[in-house]
């Protein structure tokens, strides 16, 4: 498999405008599902030239507030309105034991992502336990072995391909994006949509750095943590988090796959902009940009069940699961940002246990 050629970057300027809402959601559930990120630095085999490791890309809502103030002033309003939707780095407390903190974290390897919050190296230092989402990912044959075995998860069944499928034009629309990228449909016609999309929905840069090895920022703060004698303990299993991705519904795996493809290049874009509102602290903004780049209704493209099972869902385990760690106190855990804000994100079920968390950073 070869690295990503270098599309045309002849797509319209207005990229909030005309970028669908499958292609957000699809982009979204990479950088909140572990495991998406993992498949890349197991499966994905690079020939890019190191110039492909430099990132590019455009803030598209710096380009909207220019543009049009007023839609970008109704999204402000509407990330304000999300609870706990400022910050990647919270305090958790309780009395009678030493505190523990929270890290919303990127699973990407861009090295501003990798500097931590000012406050968080040293709150790091002194926890006992560290808490990811999954602590098979500092054991990267391990990881490979257990996503192998269950193909059920990952490849279509009974000699099927994704050809079978696919509605009339799409294949076309499919096979012409893969080989931009230099993938024949035909090397990866068993695989089911997101595994294709593991490949194709992340820039040339981010693909190069897994690549050649670069750590994401979980697995590197996993890594930390074992190097440093710390107790690592992982929240849910990657077959959980495959398993939860492969529930949702494979039309609209594909229909966001080949809307990724149709962006060539313009991915940096998209890229650029959830990385700087990441580094931001605006967790909160991510999702109403997301709903807001198209007219369709977020219920008809399946918003409703992302959130329920990618981001809701989960949040409820990985609480129930840090619960009786975090009663110990001095742990230090880090999750995808995505998971902390919102009447159901992980700042409000933790404190819906008793604990007390504010806002670190």
């Amino acid at each position: 498999m070869t690295a990503f050629a270098r599309p045309d970057r002849n797509l319209p300027r207005n990229l909030l405008a005309w970028v669908s809402d499958g292609t957000l959601w699809l982009i979204a559930l990479l950088h909140v599902v572990l495991a998406a990120s993992l498949v890349v630095t197991l499966f994905f085999v690079a020939e890019a030239d190191a110039k492909e490791a430099e990132c590019g890309g455009s803030n598209v809502l710096t380009a909207l507030a220019k543009s049009d103030p007023t839609r970008f002033a109704a999204l402000e309003a509407e990330a304000a309105a999300v609870p706990n939707g400022k910050g990647i780095f919270w305090k958790i407390e309780k009395d009678g034991i030493a505190p523990s903190w929270l890290l919303g974290t990127m699973h990407v390897t861009d090295p501003r992502v990798l500097a931590l919050p000012t406050e968080a190296p040293a709150a790091f230092e002194a926890a006992s336990t560290v808490i990811v989402e999954s602590d098979e990912i500092i054991d990267e044959k391990k990881s490979a072995a257990a996503i192998l075995m269950r193909p059920d998860l990952t490849m279509f069944p009974d000699n099927k391909t994704i050809a079978d499928f696919l509605k009339p034009g799409d294949r076309e629309r499919l096979e012409a994006g893969l080989k931009a990228r230099g993938i024949p449909l035909t090397l990866v016609a068993r695989m089911k949509p997101w595994m294709i999309a593991s490949f194709v929905a992340l820039p040339a840069c981010e693909i190069t750095r897994k690549a050649t090895g670069a750590s994401f920022l979980d697995k590197k703060i996993a890594e930390d943590a074992v190097s440093q004698g710390k107790a690592l303990k992982g929240l849910e299993s990657l077959i959980e988090q495959l398993a939860a991705m492969d529930s949702l519904p494979t039309e609209l795996h594909l229909r966001a796959l080949i809307e990724t493809l149709a962006l060539g290049k313009t991915i940096d874009d998209v890229f650029a902009t959830m990385t700087d509102l990441y580094l931001a602290g605006d967790t909160g903004m991510i999702m109403p940009m997301m709903r807001a780049v198209d007219t369709t209704s977020s219920d008809d493209f399946g918003y409703a069940d992302f959130e329920q099972r990618i981001i809701v869902d989960r949040n409820r385990t990985m609480a129930t699961r840090a619960e009786p760690i975090l009663k110990n106190g001095a742990a230090f855990m880090a999750v995808g940002a995505l998971h902390l804000p919102g009447k159901e994100g992980l700042v409000e079920l933790l404190r819906a246990q008793g604990f007390t968390v504010t806002r670190a950073n």
